[in-house]
């Protein structure tokens, strides 16, 4: 189990990047001590996908683009790779919680928490509390 390990989801990229999100102050407020508690921090590339072109769409290219750089060069956030094995899995999470809104991307986040033992997650996104996981704030 990855105790000192957190996932890092979209809407918790993206409102550390746009002043005018609901979640900015806060998430911009925890980030630094998320930063200092979790070693460390996990997301995959269907998040930052996801995240790029939300920041490119509502905050612009040279932001969408910054963004992709602090992602890859960042020495404290490693990006997981969806394979088949995880998108097995994600497709078995969205068949188990067909009353759910899960999108694909959660759902291999979901798999990906799994597989590395993470328990909590930077998000605002309830979808994972749902999934039985504990977001942070």
């Amino acid at each position: 189990m990855d105790r000192n390990t957190l996932f890092v989801d979209t809407g918790a990229w993206y409102a550390l990047a746009d002043s005018s999100d609901q979640y900015h102050d806060e998430a911009v407020k925890i980030y630094p001590k998320l930063l200092g508690n979790y070693h460390p921090l996990k997301t995959t590339n269907l998040v930052v996908a996801e995240t790029h072109i939300l920041i490119r769409r509502y905050i612009g290219y040279q932001a969408a683009i910054a963004f992709l750089e602090n992602i890859a060069s960042s020495p404290r956030v490693f990006k997981i790779y969806s394979d088949s094995m995880l998108e097995e899995r994600a497709e078995s999470i969205l068949r188990q919680y067909q009353d759910q809104d899960f999108s694909y991307t959660d759902a291999v986040s979901f798999a990906v928490m799994k597989q590395y033992g993470i328990t909590e997650a930077f998000s605002f996104d309830k979808h994972f509390a749902t999934a039985g996981f504990t977001l942070i704030p």
